[in-house]
This record gives C-alpha cells, sequence and structure tokens, in this order.
C-alpha cells in the first residue's frame, strides 16, 4: 500500500513546503492551486484509486483507512474558513514549517479532551465523530467523520500538536453536552480537576453558559467536582503553611463573639495574630454578586474586630503558592503593629 502517492507531475508548485500530513490530506481549493484540474482529482479518487474523498472538498492522497492525525487535519480543513487562493499559511524560506492556519475552526469535545491529555475519554481511533466549533452564521453541516458546534463566540484556542483546540473547560461543556452516563461525566470532571487541567469554578461557568445544570446526572456531578475542589484547595493550603515556614495556625473554625452571634467559618486561623485565611472556592451557578457581598460583609465585620483575613483562590494556590504564603506571612508580621483585636470564641468547624 503505498501511503504517500504523489501529485501528478503537472502540479507546477512544489509541496517542500507543506508538513507531511498535508502531503497526505488537501482540499480540492489546494490541489487546484498545485494545477490539479477537477476531472483528475475525480478521476484519482475513483473506486479502487489511490485517492479518496474524506468530506466534502477534502481528498485523502492515498488508499486505506485515514489515521487520527489524518482525520483532525481533514475536519479541520473542512470547517476552517477558507482563506484565498485556499491555501494555508506557509513559512518564509528558511524558517521552520509552521502550523497551517484554520481560520473559524477549533476542536473541542471528547476528541479536544483526549488531545489535552485526559485519560478517562476514547482513543482519537474511537471517536466516530470529530467535534468542532465554527462562528454562528456559518453555513455547514455535520457529515462524515466531522461534527459541526455553531457557537455566538468562538473561544482562544490553544494550540495542541499544532491543532488549534478548545480550552479544557469548554471542551469538557461540549463534550457533556452529549453524554447521558453519569458516571462518564462524573470522571471527565473529577479528572479535569485532579489532573489540574482546570479550576472547578471554570468548569461551572462553561456548564452554566451551556445551560447544562438543568440536567440532574450534570448537577450531581458539579457537586462531586466542587466537593473534590474544595479538597485540593485545603491540602494545598496546607502544602504552603508547612512548605513556606509559616507558623501552624488552627485549622478550619467558627468564630463566634463571646456569648453573641456566629462570625462565620475560616480554613485557617491564627488567634495570636488575629489573622485568618478563607479560601474563595465559589461556585458561579450560584448567585456570585449574593455571595461576593455575604464575603465583603463577613470580612468587613471581622475587620471591625481588629481581625485581618486574607482571601485566596485555588487557581492562585496552584499558580503562586509561594507568592501567596508571603501574603500571609506579611499580615501575620504586620499584627504587631495593629491594636488589640476583640476576644473572639473559637470552635472547630
Amino acid at each position: 500500500m503505498n501511503h504517500n502517492t504523489p501529485l501528478p507531475p503537472l502540479s507546477p508548485r512544489p509541496l517542500r513546503h507543506l508538513s507531511e500530513v498535508h502531503r497526505r490530506v488537501m482540499t480540492a481549493a489546494q490541489l487546484k492551486s498545485h494545477g490539479v484540474a477537477t476531472a483528475e482529482m475525480n478521476e484519482q479518487c475513483r473506486p479502487g484509486g489511490p485517492w479518496q474523498q474524506l468530506l466534502p472538498g477534502v481528498l485523502l492522497l492515498h488508499p486505506g483507512p485515514a489515521t487520527s492525525e489524518e482525520r483532525l487535519h481533514a475536519v479541520l480543513m473542512y470547517a476552517a474558513r477558507e482563506r484565498s487562493p485556499g491555501v494555508p499559511s506557509q513559512p518564509n524560506p528558511g524558517e521552520d514549517h509552521a502550523a497551517p492556519a484554520y481560520p473559524d475552526a477549533v476542536i473541542t469535545g471528547l476528541a479536544a479532551l483526549t488531545l489535552h491529555g485526559f485519560s478517562a475519554t476514547p482513543p482519537l481511533t474511537a471517536l466516530d465523530t470529530i467535534d468542532v466549533l465554527v462562528p454562528r452564521m456559518r453555513r455547514l453541516r455535520s457529515t462524515g467523520c466531522a461534527r459541526i458546534l455553531r457557537t455566538a463566540a468562538l473561544p482562544a484556542p490553544q494550540q495542541v500538536t499544532g491543532l488549534p483546540v478548545a480550552p479544557v473547560p469548554r471542551a469538557l461543556a461540549d463534550a457533556v453536552a452529549e453524554l447521558t452516563d453519569a458516571g462518564a461525566v462524573r470522571r471527565l470532571l473529577t479528572e479535569a480537576v485532579r489532573a489540574g487541567h482546570c479550576e472547578p469554578a471554570a468548569v461551572v461557568r462553561e456548564l452554566t453558559q451551556a445551560k447544562l445544570l438543568s440536567r440532574p446526572h450534570v448537577v450531581d456531578a458539579v457537586d462531586s467536582l466542587l466537593a473534590e475542589g474544595r479538597a485540593i484547595a485545603e491540602d494545598r493550603l496546607y502544602e504552603m503553611v508547612h512548605v513556606h515556614g509559616l507558623p501552624d495556625p488552627v485549622w478550619n473554625v467558627d468564630l463566634r463573639l463571646p456569648g453573641g452571634p456566629h462570625l462565620g467559618g475560616l480554613d485557617a486561623y491564627w488567634p495570636e495574630q488575629a489573622v485568618a485565611v478563607e479560601l474563595d472556592t465559589r461556585a458561579p451557578r450560584q448567585d456570585e454578586d449574593a455571595l461576593w457581598s455575604e464575603y465583603a460583609r463577613k470580612r468587613e465585620h471581622l475587620e471591625r474586630l481588629g481581625i485581618t483575613v486574607v482571601y485566596i483562590t485555588p487557581k492562585k494556590l496552584r499558580d503562586a503558592m509561594e507568592q501567596q504564603a508571603a501574603v500571609v506571612r506579611t499580615a501575620l508580621m504586620a499584627a504587631a503593629d495593629r491594636d488589640p483585636a476583640a476576644y473572639v470564641v473559637v470552635l472547630p468547624r
């Protein structure tokens, strides 16, 4: 089997500037720009011929099944807004081979998650269709291995193996939209957080925008996701205190005024310095404004009593732990210059 059937010799433009996969998968427009007539394409794609049409206007230049890489590029070629004169942007002489541009087309869903390195998704070879996002006004239909998803605003793609791929939260939402198996949804959401692909808040925001939180099996998975995210954030908070040499606080406490009202729960508290840390694990599906107002009221009340409150997001703990430790250390050191805090009762939460 010849996997590199060459273009007919009449092609006036050399193909050295194309990456290997783009010598095997090309659009009809690209082939025409290389001097291949429509009649010649039809002849090459005859039954039993050396070429085959993978998708409308997209040809595979060898017999036999397409590889996963070829299918991905074929779907993008089919979905991308055609450039004039119909060829991908190419590097200048002397430059390395650049990834071809695929305007207005982004791989999403299960294929994107597999490209991002998820283990809970099927291998690309097992996917019958590949989801690709295009702008809402594009006139394209799903066909063959290409499933077209229209969107009002394309996400900024991430380059994965030279392909434009949706960020993990958006790819998750597009994948979950098609899944009815509660276990599969939970596995995907859990891996997204546990493997450090993204924070729970970003996932919930995308699921909310996709109007998926009306589905009971998705809500159940989100509850598990938020619990998982909080547990990971708490572990990182413990790590921050110990790795960066902060004094030991009391963990997971409630504060009350003596004989008075409940002041709120805190993740860590240093009674001698009257410094508190609270993890900001708000879920976007809740009323964020109302929840933030509650955070602000609590912080204001505690600070009126002389207690310094440091809010830390899980993302900052993950990406900038040393910086967050410095913020807490500064608050602890500044305690000596403040007036003594009001006496509060510290109870286990």
